[in-house]
């Protein structure tokens, strides 16, 4: 924890909460519980119950430790906004966000209901992105429900991508994510499913971020969309990155 991590969009991940439960399609072949049940085969302290959702107090200051700024995925083996995570953990976690807003925060949800519902009581800033995971247009209330939200800065990831989404109602967002699935049980994703949000978040004007094609053998899906690598980030995140902002690298494969 805490190191570089192999997440295309972020440098670190951070898991005061480990262990969780299917919610939706999206989570069918979720990579975290088979990763939480190895993990707890090897001994890891953070890992003894594997799957089953934990609350880790001696991990909520973590952040805090870190004291070179970096882009932090909260909660990459989980769901913040479970319904078995109690409220005052919750706050907890953002109290720890503030106290460490050299960082920035990147949290993901498929349990947006929830989040809407705690929203009047969260402290928002710019430095907390807060996103909803959409696999497919049956979860589109998920963006109206994060819309509703006072969150400051506001993203989805439409990973894994299971069929096509047009007609997306992008106002309010500030940056797109796209990834298809991978693994041994990867459900593929068509490239003109993403290349649809593509053209809509180049209408919208909103960043936009291909994270992979996914597949079976995710390296040789590679990370390539039409030819392109996008690797686009809302500006919030510009002073954090060593990387150029907003910018498309056209890369050719050598013959």
């Amino acid at each position: 924890m805490g190191k570089r991590s192999k997440i295309a969009w972020t440098d670190s991940t951070w898991n005061p909460v480990t262990g969780c439960s299917r919610v939706s399609l999206g989570c069918l072949n979720c990579y975290a519980l088979p990763l939480a049940e190895r993990l707890k085969a090897m001994g890891l302290p953070s890992y003894q119950n594997g799957s089953r959702l934990t609350i880790h107090e001696n991990l909520v200051d973590l952040p805090l430790k870190w004291k070179s700024p970096r882009t932090i995925f909260v909660n990459s083996m989980s769901d913040l906004f479970h319904e078995e995570v109690p409220d005052d953990f919750i706050f907890q976690v953002f109290d720890t966000m503030h106290r460490a807003d050299w960082h920035f925060y990147q949290i993901l949800t498929k349990r947006s209901e929830q989040l809407l519902k705690l929203d009047p009581r969260l402290r928002w800033g710019p430095h907390i992105l807060m996103g909803v995971t959409v696999e497919d247009s049956d979860y589109l209330s998920r963006i109206d429900d994060l819309r509703k939200t006072h969150a400051v800065t506001k993203f989805i990831s439409f990973e894994p991508l299971l069929g096509p989404i047009p007609n997306l109602d992008l106002e309010g967002i500030h940056w797109v994510i796209v990834g298809g699935e991978s693994g041994k049980r990867a459900r593929p994703m068509q490239p003109e499913w993403a290349l649809e949000i593509r053209d809509q978040c180049l209408s919208a004007k909103i960043p936009f971020f291909f994270k992979q094609m996914g597949g079976r053998d995710k390296e040789k899906g590679g990370r390539f969309l039409d030819g392109i690598i996008y690797e686009e980030r809302p500006e919030v995140l510009s002073k954090n990155e060593n990387h150029c902002h907003n910018i498309h690298y056209e890369l050719r494969k050598l013959c």
